[in-house]
């Protein structure tokens, strides 16, 4: 995975995490996408509701970078 500096990490704007309140899982290309999916269900204290946005975002990360989702949800995740 590309390793992002701390320095980076802060200069991103929050739209660019699937958890952009907690800064949590950035989506800045297709190894943090990869990474982001595979630690979603890692990331504490947020509502589904909360959960339901980063997906889109971290769909909409996929289709940017060319990342194929194999999971239609975030529900999905770890039950194939």
């Amino acid at each position: 995975m590309t390793k992002l500096s701390t320095e980076d990490r802060d200069e991103l704007d929050k739209g660019s995490f699937a958890f952009p309140k907690q800064r949590k899982e950035p989506l800045e290309n297709a190894s943090h996408v990869r990474n982001a999916v595979s630690r979603f269900n890692q990331v504490k204290d947020v509502s589904d509701d909360e959960r339901d946005a980063a997906w889109k975002r971290i769909e909409a990360a996929a289709k940017k970078h060319g990342v194929d989702l194999q999971e239609k949800s975030w529900r999905e995740i770890g039950k194939k």
